[in-house]
């Protein structure tokens, strides 16, 4: 079951492409954060959706994006290297789909995450989301909403 909007966000710890650990709550107080969970490395529908990200300076400016598979990070490193992907990307390796089993997104059939994105605000609480069907892209313009209707933070 995906976490409902306005409930707190599952925190986690992963290693991002370069062997980072990475938290969900370091970015508590700081940023804003869009968790973008997505099957497979390399395929398909996920490269077109995730080089559309590396376009959008607009979006990559408006929070942080935690690009998340079931993939082991040295494959997520060389993904990023040929893409050119230079947000983070977390392994869910291990234990495998742990995360987004905590977020409802875990395909246990086919052991990958399914389509999902959380946008999470600086208080740690899920604002957007949504599940897409494994061969459905995303609209990266969905987020670009979603961010927008945050309130602004003071200070």
């Amino acid at each position: 079951m995906t976490p409902a909007v306005g409930s707190r966000a599952p925190d986690f710890t992963a290693r991002n492409q370069h062997g980072e650990q990475v938290r969900l709550a370091d970015f508590h107080g700081r940023r804003d954060v869009v968790l973008v969970f997505y099957p497979y490395a390399f395929s398909g529908v996920c490269t077109s959706e995730l080089t559309t990200l590396r376009d959008r300076p607009d979006l990559l400016a408006a929070a942080e994006f935690l690009a998340i598979s079931c993939d082991p990070m040295f494959t997520l490193r060389a993904y990023a290297d040929a893409q050119k992907l230079e947000f983070g990307l977390l392994t869910d390796f291990w234990p495998h789909g742990a995360i987004a089993s905590s977020y409802g997104v875990f395909d246990s059939e086919r052991g990958c995450a399914l389509r999902g994105t959380f946008v999470v605000d600086r208080n740690s609480v899920i604002r957007w989301s949504v599940v897409n069907p494994i061969p459905e892209a995303r609209n990266p313009d969905d987020y670009a909403e979603a961010l927008a209707r945050l309130t602004p933070h003071l200070g």
